[in-house]
């Protein structure tokens, strides 16, 4: 190894390592390492002369160097990582309080699920700017999942519903030759199409209900924002009658809100008990056509109300027509804690319970409308379904 191979690597061990191998490492930092260095110490070495401290005015200005640090040197996915461990590790949730600060975070999923936990007690001159910080949020996740959640959607109803006269635009041209197989003319090598199957017209009326019963526990959060997203595209589907409704211990229905995102996630309030049977017992009393019904349950199921009672109300559902779907997560956060006793007593009752990334959800939802086994999607997509 070379010596200036050598020295590059211990560089690397004394950026890994911090300010604690600078002696062993005998190598000093300048410039952009320098700043990298001390923003990973601020963070990580709370106990050093420049860690972050929250709820100080004299601290803001050094917090929102810092903010400014990450953003500059670190990609976006990593800012995020460590602006969610500042506001946990060293309690900076109070500076979500001064509108300058909240200016300077970079929006993610993880700071709109702050904003919502702290949604009763931010004060008023920071609620237009925590107001405006979530619909930058909301906006580009709409820009990210509308249109595969709208395609996904409609072209799931638009094969569901065929019809025997369709115009040009709309043959199925696939099942139409197989309808007509028989009618095969050698002399003219082909097909003479006595019967027409094409994709349904686009729907003036309902095709499917969705209910959304989402959980608002604190471990919840992500899930929240990603459900209001699908819920308000859906929501403007006219073949698709969507509900939304959020609980703890009570229930509250947002679908009046659901032409707007952000109104559904003021209208939330992260934490609380868990009371899943009620829950259940409300959307169950919204069910109009229990065949054209996908009810899908967000929720970790740590239940706080009648595990038995829900058990059955689960049953009912499921024998009733309705296709009944629990998502243990809907988020990127990796595999969620949940209630694995619970999840399996679902699974038993033809409930399939499993985490969906956002990514996943359209083809989940698309695959629901479909009448397909939703398990064994989930199957096929290798996520492994609670048993």
């Amino acid at each position: 190894m070379s010596t200036a191979e050598h020295a590059a690597r211990l560089h690397r061990w004394r950026m890994v390592l911090g300010e604690a191998a600078a002696e062993s490492c005998g190598s000093s930092l300048t410039g952009d390492d320098l700043r990298i260095d001390q923003a990973i110490t601020a963070l990580y070495d709370a106990d050093s002369a420049g860690g972050l401290r929250g709820g100080s005015g004299a601290s803001s200005p050094r917090v929102a160097r810092w903010l400014g640090d990450i953003r500059q040197y670190f990609p976006a996915s990593v800012v995020q990582v460590m602006q969610k461990d500042a506001f946990e590790r060293l309690d900076l949730k109070s500076m979500l309080f001064q509108p300058e600060m909240l200016e300077a975070v970079q929006p993610d999923v993880h700071l709109v699920a702050t904003l919502m936990s702290l949604r009763g007690i931010i004060p008023a001159k920071t609620r237009d700017t925590a107001r405006l910080v979530v619909r930058k949020v909301v906006d580009a996740l709409m820009k990210k999942l509308e249109e595969p959640m709208r395609s996904a959607v409609t072209g799931a109803l638009n094969r569901a519903e065929r019809n025997r006269r369709p115009r040009h635009a709309e043959i199925d041209w696939g099942r139409t030759i197989r309808a007509n197989l028989r009618h095969w003319q050698a002399d003219y090598r082909s097909i003479i199409p006595q019967t027409l199957i094409g994709y349904g017209r686009k729907a003036r009326r309902t095709q499917r209900e969705v209910i959304l019963c989402i959980d608002q526990s604190g471990s919840m959060a992500a899930s929240v924002v990603y459900s209001s997203i699908f819920g308000a595209v859906m929501a403007s589907l006219p073949a698709v009658k969507t509900h939304m409704v959020v609980f703890d211990t009570a229930v509250v229905d947002l679908t009046e809100q659901l032409s707007d995102p952000v109104e559904v996630l003021f209208g939330v309030q992260l934490g609380g008990g868990t009371d899943i049977n009620r829950a259940v017992g409300y959307c169950q009393s919204l069910v109009r056509d229990p065949r054209n019904t996908i009810m899908v349950l967000i929720s970790d199921l740590y239940e706080g109300g009648v595990e038995k009672n829900l058990l059955q109300r689960a049953s009912e559902l499921v024998q009733s027509g309705v296709q009944v779907i629990t998502l243990l997560a809907l988020s990127d956060e990796g595999a969620p804690s949940y209630d694995h006793q619970l999840a399996a007593k679902l699974a038993a009752l033809g409930v399939p319970s499993f985490a969906c990334s956002p990514d996943q959800f359209p083809a989940l939802m698309a695959a629901a409308i479909r009448r397909e086994d939703v398990g064994l999607w989930a199957a096929q997509q290798g996520i492994v379904a609670a048993r």
